[in-house]
């Protein structure tokens, strides 16, 4: 039925003059699902409160929870579209009342760590795009279908609305910032295997999806009400940069059952190394920082190794970030692993950590990325001794139907612990790389023979870092004279 209903609610918004995108169907159709989930929710515990003899306090006010503006029902359960605002009505009240009510949750809130709080966050950034208030009444109806009592039900949605980001991630290039494949998360989280107590970081967060993963993964293991307190409020941080991913990441977190997420607005490479102390750090660190990005000189001088290239000055954030004996795994570019730019950052990594593996995945994991990728899974606090690689092969070509899934990774999951040797696996000894390159390509040596091409992407970055890197040595000789 979930699936249903939000196909019916996709359908009506691209009747909408104000939306006319993926990226604007998954924003509006979001903060009307999380205000019924979230009604849900309240009522779910006001029932519990009841049955234990005690009171509840509801977030949202009388006047301005889901039953009141957006479903009045009549005695007998159905909508009574007396009450039910609609048209312009609808719409004035939700743009010039509703919106600032949830807004002022922000400043109305005990403290940052609350529910409250995120609300007016959500309410802060977002805005009604709906032009027609017909429309809207349409999608409210259709929204109020939907039941999240259970948590057969509760799972449901969360895996809709995963669907619902991935089209949106889909949708074009900035959406494909916020959307990284969900069987290669649970496969990096299964090899570092975070356990509650300790606190787990993605500094570019995107829609949150390694964090939701990551208390899928730990939420089983909660066996007392601490545990469950440890997951809610102190395991799971985050920041993200860009508004709309920022407000997704929080809503798909409480969709995911984390009432106050951590998640922090803010650029993580607008912050010097220098200025992150140790209880900052953290013990885990999962991410997926943007492919191709670029940062500003002013935020380049924050960092040891001065580059453009987002994706390096997010990794030594994440190295700066991690608590020595820390464990991380961080998808990146695989040009990370060759690029002449990238040679300095290569050589911090490998002096500082101990890069134990490196995951090389197939073209087309990142639909429409057009980029190759690896993982790098490091711990730190001790130089690299040896690298065990293993090169994805799903035997097919990946695409929008051929997607990878979680049996796809078993086999890597399963020797990643045991880093045993074979056609899809090899070990490099760190002693053995080119003391000046330290080039780490990956070349399998069980396919030698096999004539290794490389991809046009990686040919056409590699000559924009070189023109780059000529521009920047013409400038300075430029400076001298």
């Amino acid at each position: 039925m979930f699936d249903q209903t939000f196909n019916s609610i996709d359908r009506e918004l691209r009747q909408e003059d104000g939306c006319t995108t993926e990226l604007d169907y998954t924003e509006q159709s979001s903060w009307i699902l999380f205000l019924k989930y979230l009604d849900d929710l309240e009522h779910e515990r006001a029932l519990k409160a009841e049955l234990e003899g005690k009171h509840y306090d509801f977030i949202i006010d009388a006047k301005h929870r889901w039953s009141a503006w957006a479903a009045p029902k009549r005695a007998d359960g159905s909508l009574d579209r007396d009450a039910a605002m609609t048209g312009p009505d609808l719409k004035e009240y939700v743009n010039d009342t509703l919106f600032p009510y949830l807004r002022g949750f922000k400043q109305r809130a005990a403290s940052p760590d609350t529910i409250e709080y995120k609300i007016g966050e959500i309410f802060g950034e977002i805005k009604p795009k709906f032009n027609s208030g017909y429309t809207l009444r349409a999608v409210l109806e259709l929204t109020d279908q939907l039941r999240f009592g259970s948590q057969d039900e509760k799972h449901e949605l969360s895996d809709l609305y995963e669907v619902k980001i991935k089209r949106m991630g889909n949708a074009g290039r900035n959406g494909g910032e916020y959307y990284t494949p969900r069987p290669l998360i649970r496969a990096m989280i299964q090899v570092l295997k975070p356990k509650i107590g300790e606190t787990i970081y993605d500094g570019a967060v995107g829609s949150a999806g390694f964090l939701c993963e990551a208390f899928a993964y730990m939420r089983p293991n909660a066996s007392s009400t601490k545990d469950l307190e440890t997951l809610q409020r102190s395991t799971f941080h985050g920041v993200e940069k860009k508004s709309l991913a920022y407000v997704i990441a929080i809503m798909n977190m409480i969709l995911h059952g984390i009432d106050a997420p951590n998640i922090v607005h803010d650029n993580s490479l607008g912050r010097s190394l220098s200025d992150i102390q140790p209880r900052d750090q953290k013990d885990v660190i999962l991410a997926n920082p943007p492919f191709g990005g670029s940062e500003r000189r002013e935020i380049q001088q924050n960092f040891p190794i001065r580059t453009g290239e987002t994706a390096y000055l997010f990794l030594q954030h994440f190295m700066k970030m991690l608590k020595p004996g820390g464990r991380a795994a961080i998808v990146i570019k695989n040009t990370v692993m060759s690029n002449g730019d990238a040679t300095a950052l290569r050589r911090e990594l490998v002096s500082t950590c101990n890069l134990h593996t490196v995951l090389d995945c197939p073209s087309g994991t990142f639909q429409g990325a057009g980029v190759k990728t690896v993982v790098l899974f490091f711990e730190k606090g001790a130089p690299t001794r040896d690298i065990w690689f293993y090169q994805l092969d799903p035997g097919r070509n990946l695409g929008k139907t051929t997607s990878l899934t979680d049996a796809d990774f078993e086999e890597f999951v399963r020797l990643a612990a045991t880093r045993a040797e074979g056609e899809k696996s090899w070990i490099v000894k760190a002693s053995d790389l080119d003391a000046a390159t330290l080039d780490m390509s990956v070349k399998n040596p069980s396919r030698k023979n096999a004539v290794a091409y490389r991809e046009p992407e990686d040919i056409i970055e590699e000559m924009m870092a070189l023109d780059a890197e000529s521009a920047g040595i013409l400038q300075q000789i430029r400076g001298m004279l």
